[in-house]
């Protein structure tokens, strides 16, 4: 679950790294209530979960009350696409007004779990910014990457490892080390997958300040942090995402013309691939689970449907904890409810195949039967190919 910058900013305080003053706003005449309880230079910022802001026209400063109400004007309301969101646009609803500070150096901070090693990794760079993947790219030696061991947590000489690295001395180390100690005690504490500084501050009255936050949230361990589960907003979510997660299925928006019905994560990452192999592209990620019902078998469908690019359904079942028998009723009793107006393609491996098959038969549906993966790979290929 990502978290908006203004809420990732709540933690932070929370954990005790200085943070600017800031309010959301979601009018403008709520942007002019939070400047007039600023002081000028004020920023205004697009509340979206997505990098790249500054260059999409996203965060405006703003020199006096006419600039504000200008940059909220432009901000709240506009259609913003950045470098990282692709092909994809959000509507901003609120933007945070901040109070401007004098800055003096950029730096970036992150801290993420690394799956590789098992560990926890600190990336820290002197080229915060903007411009912070061009220099990955161009000059990986100017990144700093710290490895902890997360038994024995973060030690001071980390810290200083962290601090030298960047050129900090004195009383700026000293701040940097404690602000880092707090952000991996946040990170751990709440299950972040992310916890981003960028860029992460020194003013020119040596202060070192967060400007900036990212915060990525374990969403498998909200249960444990309802104040964090709290924080989930809808806006800019997906529909047909959210709709699904009202039903507990794990399902994913993508742009192909051929939806599919899985079960087990692993499985479904298998079936785009055969899909993108027959030559179609999968419309969606659609786990059912294995524990699934004929009523989420039902509402699965009905989401699949409802995306008017879809030509096709494969449906592709192991048959373990969900036996094919139990999956076929469930197909048959939600076809005849949604109705179907695309071919279905259902291979079935495992528990009771047979009868799920002879099930599917006697059905009078229009089904499609696959022997195999190979041969369900043929038939959607011929059903994408169709104009």
């Amino acid at each position: 679950m990502k978290l908006h910058e203004y809420q990732a900013k709540e933690l932070f305080r929370s954990a005790g790294i200085a943070v600017p003053e800031g309010l959301i706003a979601s009018t403008v005449q709520e942007a002019e209530e939070a400047a007039n309880r600023l002081a000028f230079p004020v920023v205004v910022k697009a509340q979206v979960h997505a990098g790249g802001r500054g260059k999409a026209g996203g965060i405006k400063v703003a020199h006096s009350m006419a600039e504000l109400r200008q940059a909220a004007e432009e901000i709240l309301g506009m259609n913003l696409q950045t470098a990282q969101t692709g092909s994809q646009t959000f509507t901003v609803s609120k933007v945070l007004v901040e109070q401007g500070v004098a800055i003096e150096r950029e730096l970036y901070l992150s801290i993420l779990p690394d799956r590789t090693s098992a560990g926890i990794a600190i990336i820290a760079s002197s080229e915060g910014g903007m411009n912070i993947e061009e220099v990955a790219a161009a000059d990986p030696d100017r990144i700093i990457r710290i490895m902890i061991d997360p038994l024995l947590g973060v030690q001071p000489f980390h810290l200083r490892q962290a601090g030298f690295g960047l050129g900090l001395q004195g009383e700026l180390l000293r701040g940097f080390s404690s602000l880092l100690a707090g952000l991996y005690r946040l990170v751990i504490g709440k299950d972040l997958l992310l916890a981003e500084i960028n860029p992460l501050v020194i003013t020119t009255d040596r202060r070192i300040i967060a400007l900036d936050g990212k915060v990525e949230v374990d969403g498998s361990a909200l249960f444990r942090h309802p104040e964090m589960a709290a924080m989930k907003e809808s806006e800019n979510t997906d529909p047909l995402e959210a709709e699904a997660a009202r039903h507990n299925l794990n399902y994913i928006n993508l742009n192909g013309n051929i939806g599919n019905m899985v079960n087990g994560a692993g499985l479904a990452m298998a079936t785009m691939d055969i899909i993108k192999l027959a030559g179609a592209e999968p419309a969606n990620f659609l786990d059912v689970g294995g524990g699934a019902n004929a009523d989420m078998i039902e509402n699965g469908f009905r989401i699949i449907l409802s995306d008017a690019r879809v030509k096709g359904i494969l449906i592709n079942i192991f048959g373990g904890i969900l036996r094919c028998d139990v999956l076929a009723r469930g197909v048959v009793e939600a076809a005849g409810k949604v109705g179907l107006r695309v071919p279905v393609v259902i291979r079935m491996e495992g528990t009771n195949e047979e009868e799920g098959r002879r099930i599917l038969a006697e059905s009078g549906l229009d089904l499609i039967t696959a022997r195999d993966l190979n041969d369900a790979a043929t038939k959607i290929s011929a059903i994408a190919a169709r104009p």
